[in-house]
Formats: structure tokens, C-alpha cells, sequence
């Protein structure tokens, strides 16, 4: 009796402790503990069974619970996610503080008219927080909101299914399928500002698209939109076509099964109508330098009447290249957009083409190739994270990019400003048709987090028509200089 009451005793116990033990880890040795006992004769066959059919629930539940827990972690961004991994949400943000500085004098002949043109500023260019969300393995959604104007701006919002990989939907506002440039985030682009490209292509628009990636190293993407811009809608009943867009990319270096090389080819094109009455922004607005000082090509209004067709005829070519091996990359994209419209008296197709070339090196080692994926760049990872205290690590890269603009078809009888222009274009084309800018810059990034960049960028401006000029208090101007610094992070 005694024995029996003892076993009961040394069962409990051993119970008790066997169901504190961790459910997972400790499974194995708990299931030892238990046969060892039934070996010397502490525990009966069918109590250790009876213990091993409760450690078999208490496992079950265990399971269970663990893959309904949430945990929160840091990973470029704050993760809060189920411990199974199909749910998780990341909140991230960035901020961009820029400084801008001219050449242009302060006055200039006694000139009593203020500009703001080139004006010396500081300038926070960027703040967004958003929300991504990643659920039950097929579906990801982000939503964006950007602070720098008077009141906060949707910068995007998407709903991303992807049932199978290699053919994936997208609804709402996010980044059209076209440029490299554009496609690589503002966090990780190689200059302070983008080139003259990205004022040509579609950027952000309501829409929708399927992409993906069918076979390693080919991407592509066919998307329909508003054509209206970042939360742009229909302006025109008149003129209510959407825009189509396409792009498609292929790395041989990822079909060759080579690591440690990025061999990039791409081509995106974009068809739709554009209304006349969005004035000079129909043929992509005002044009400012890539350091955006002053404004050098003004663009024409077209008069919206009853009497012609509403729209604007618009087509866009782009094509990319880009090589990059170990800290080394070239890069470069060319555009073309052609517009064709009527007016009461007559018919016209001007061009406006843009491109870039660039090249950069970093000095501290860091890889391109680590950083290409579907078709873009991401963001630099420094091999070793800046120690203050020591003051090494951090990655140091340094670059040089030529860009192109050429309008000369707006300098034309009839849409140009001045004698002979057509009765139906209210404003007339004018400024400079042509202007390129070198841009030199090193950037300093501490950790994946943080980035300090610099740049200098010079532009030329060519081929004055149509009575315009870039004047800055007083002094017409044919070309511009400026230092740009940015400050930035981002999580």
C-alpha cells in the first residue's frame, strides 16, 4: 500500500514537471525521463502512458498557442508579426533635411524685383509614415502618408495579391512600372535628386497591375492608370482613356547564375490621352533644374474648345541599362515622350527627349549585386556599422552622373511663343529647348539607417527661343551651380 501510494506520489511529482518543461525544446527529453522511469520500476506501464498521453496534449495545445502569439522585433522598420510568420505589420517612416545653396547674386544691375528663384534654403523634402502589412501568405498592403505640405498627402496605398508568385495583382496608388530610377526609393537613389528622366515618366498613380517574376532573372509589369499623376483623377468627361504601361526587365548576370554581377536591360512604354485642360502640366510642366533652382523650359497651353479634339495624344519609350560589379555600377535610361494634338488651324507632334548617364564607385567595398532585386536597387548596407567611439566603419561611395534634356520640337512656328503663334495655343512655348547637368557627389552611410549625401551640380542652358530666359533679380542667367546636402533616415 505504502508502495502504491508512493509510486502515486512519484507520478504527481514527476507530472508536475514534466508539464513545466518547455513544449518544444524539451520534448525529447521528456519522453526519456518518462521510459526511464517505467525501466527501473518507479512508474507502471500504464501510468507512464497516462503521462505521455497528457505531455501529448499539453504539446498540442502548447503548438497551438505558440502559433497565435505575436512578437515584435526590428527589421528596418518595427515588425509586429505572428510567431508562425504568415501576419505581420511593419511600421516605417523616413525624413529627408535638405540644404540647397546657388551661385546666383543676391542682386544684380540695381534690381528692385525679387525672385525666388535659386533662392539659398533649407528644406525638410520628405517626411512619411506608413504602415505595411504582410497576411495569411498571399496578401501585402502599405499605406503612406507624407507631411511636408500644409496638410498630409496619401503617397500610396495598395492591396498587393499574390496567389502565385510569378503572376501578382495590384490596386490603388502606388509606383507605376517604368523607370529604374523612379522604381528605386527615394532612401536609396545614387544622387540627392533624380535626373531630368524622372519629370518624364509615370511615378505614382491610381491604378492597377499584374507583375511578376515568371523564370530567374525576368521581371515584368503591365499596369493601367488615371495618367493623372500622384492622386490624380479624370479632369475631362471628354477625355476619360486610360493610360497603359508596360515594362519588362532581364538580368543575364542572374541567368548565368553570377552573384557578383548585375547585367540589367529594360524597356517600358506608356500609351494614353492626356486633356488640354491640364495646361502646361500636359507636357510634363515647367522644367526646373535637376538641383531644383530655376525653371529654364516652359511648356505650352493649348486651348480646351468645343470646336477640336479635347486630348492630347501622349506616348512614352524608355529604355535602362545598368552594370554593376562588386563596388562598381553604370547606370544609365533614355526617354522619349511624344505628344500629337490639333488645334482649330493645325496639327502637331512634338518630342522631348531625356537621358542619363552614371557612374559610381564605393570605396569602402560594398557590393551592387547584393543590393539588386526584381529589377532595382535597393539601399547600400555598410559591411561594418560606424563606431563612434572608434570612428570607422560606415560605407563611403562617390559618383557622377551626365543628364540630358532636349525640347527643341517645342521650338517650333505655332507653339512657340512670340510672331506666328497658333490663335489656339493661349501660352506659347518658351525658355531655353535644350540644357544639360553634370552632377558629382559622395555619400557617407553609417548604417542602413542613416545616410549623409552630397552633391554639386552644374547646369548649362542652351538655345534661347520664344522671348523666355532664366532671370534671377534682374540678370538673365545661362547656366546655374549648386551644392545640395541631404540628411536622412529612415526605419
Amino acid at each position: 500500500m505504502k508502495h502504491a501510494k508512493l509510486r502515486g506520489v512519484i507520478a504527481a511529482v514527476s507530472g508536475a514537471l514534466l508539464m513545466s518543461f518547455g513544449a518544444n525544446a524539451m520534448a525529447d527529453s521528456t519522453d526519456d525521463i518518462v521510459n526511464a522511469l517505467i525501466a527501473k520500476g518507479v512508474l507502471t506501464e500504464e501510468e507512464g502512458a497516462l503521462l505521455m498521453k497528457g505531455r501529448a496534449g499539453e504539446k498540442e495545445a502548447a503548438e497551438k498557442k505558440s502559433k497565435g502569439a505575436v512578437t515584435a522585433t526590428y527589421k528596418d522598420g518595427i515588425v509586429i508579426g505572428t510567431e508562425d510568420g504568415k501576419n505581420s505589420m511593419t511600421i516605417n517612416g523616413r525624413v529627408h533635411f535638405d540644404s540647397r545653396w546657388y551661385n546666383y547674386d543676391e542682386d544684380n544691375n540695381g534690381s528692385n524685383a525679387a525672385s525666388s528663384t535659386g533662392s539659398d534654403t533649407y528644406d525638410v523634402r520628405r517626411a512619411r509614415i506608413g504602415v505595411k502589412a504582410r497576411f495569411l501568405d498571399h496578401y501585402e498592403g502599405e499605406v503612406v502618408f507624407n507631411g511636408t505640405g500644409s496638410a498630409p498627402v496619401l503617397d500610396v496605398a495598395y492591396l498587393n495579391v499574390a496567389w502565385w508568385k510569378p503572376v501578382q495583382f495590384r490596386v490603388g496608388q502606388f509606383k507605376m512600372p517604368f523607370s529604374m530610377e523612379q522604381l528605386t526609393s527615394s532612401n536609396n537613389i545614387d544622387f540627392i535628386e533624380r535626373s531630368f528622366v524622372d519629370a518624364y515618366i509615370p511615378a505614382k498613380e491610381i491604378g492597377a497591375m499584374v507583375h511578376g517574376s515568371p523564370w530567374k532573372g525576368i521581371t515584368y509589369a503591365l499596369a493601367t492608370s488615371n495618367g493623372r499623376g500622384q492622386n490624380g483623377t479624370e479632369n475631362d468627361v471628354r477625355v476619360d482613356n486610360k493610360d497603359i504601361i508596360g515594362r519588362a526587365t532581364i538580368n543575364f548576370a542572374e541567368i548565368m547564375g553570377n552573384k557578383d554581377m548585375v547585367l540589367h536591360a529594360g524597356l517600358a512604354f506608356s500609351e494614353g490621352d492626356i486633356s488640354k485642360a491640364d495646361g502646361v502640366n500636359a507636357f510634363g510642366g515647367d522644367r526646373s533644374t535637376e538641383a531644383r533652382g530655376a525653371k529654364f523650359f516652359n511648356g505650352p497651353v493649348v486651348a480646351n474648345n468645343n470646336f477640336v479634339d479635347a486630348e492630347i495624344d501622349r506616348s512614352r519609350l524608355g529604355l535602362e541599362a545598368a552594370l554593376a560589379y562588386g563596388p562598381f555600377k553604370v547606370q544609365g535610361q533614355w526617354v522619349k515622350n511624344e505628344f500629337d494634338f490639333d488645334t482649330a488651324t493645325g496639327s502637331y507632334d512634338p518630342e522631348i527627349k531625356v537621358w542619363y548617364a552614371e557612374a559610381l564607385w564605393t570605396i569602402t567595398g560594398e557590393s551592387h549585386a547584393s543590393r539588386y532585386r526584381n529589377g532595382a536597387f535597393s539601399g547600400i548596407k555598410p559591411k561594418n556599422n560606424f563606431d563612434a567611439k572608434n570612428f570607422k566603419g560606415g560605407a563611403w561611395e562617390v559618383g557622377v552622373r551626365y543628364s540630358k534634356f532636349d525640347a527643341g520640337d517645342f521650338d517650333e512656328v505655332g507653339i512657340r511663343a512670340g510672331a506666328g503663334k497658333d490663335a489656339q495655343i493661349s501660352t506659347g512655348a518658351s525658355g531655353y529647348a535644350k540644357a544639360d547637368a553634370l552632377t558629382v557627389g559622395v555619400k557617407f552611410v553609417p548604417n542602413p539607417h542613416v545616410r549623409f549625401m552630397l552633391d554639386y551640380v552644374k547646369t548649362d542652358f542652351e538655345d534661347q527661343f520664344g522671348g523666355g530666359s532664366v532671370s534671377v533679380n534682374g540678370k538673365n542667367e545661362d547656366d546655374e551651380q549648386a551644392i545640395l546636402f541631404r540628411t536622412q533616415f529612415a526605419f
